[in-house]
């Protein structure tokens, strides 16, 4: 059986390996973007986790509303970006330092 110590130990590597893509590539947004949701991903692991160490539900509806609110977010994020590659033809952080309203 699988114990707790081993699901928080994935949690934290996927963690790592996410806060390790935001610091390396700060360049392409795409890839912030991706490093953001694994963050996420990572922490509702740790949620699931816990909800089935503790036997309780809780951390389960938590986890159903985050991935909820991440696939809305990643939409806009995603159109966002289109547009931005639109108007700018790059996706580099660095090139969109103006915004316009």
């Amino acid at each position: 059986m699988i114990s707790l110590t081993d699901y928080l130990i994935v949690g934290a590597i996927l963690f790592g390996l996410s806060l390790a893509g935001l610091v390396i590539n700060r360049k392409n947004l795409i890839i912030v973007l991706m490093s953001i949701e694994l963050m996420l991903l990572a922490v509702n692991m740790n949620f699931i986790a816990f909800s089935s160490f503790l036997q309780d539900s809780a951390g389960q509806v938590f986890v159903f509303f985050i991935l909820t609110v991440a696939a809305a977010e990643t939409a806009i994020g995603l159109a966002i970006l289109i547009v931005l590659y639109r108007l700018k033809q790059s996706i580099h952080i660095s090139e969109l330092n103006t915004l316009k309203g």
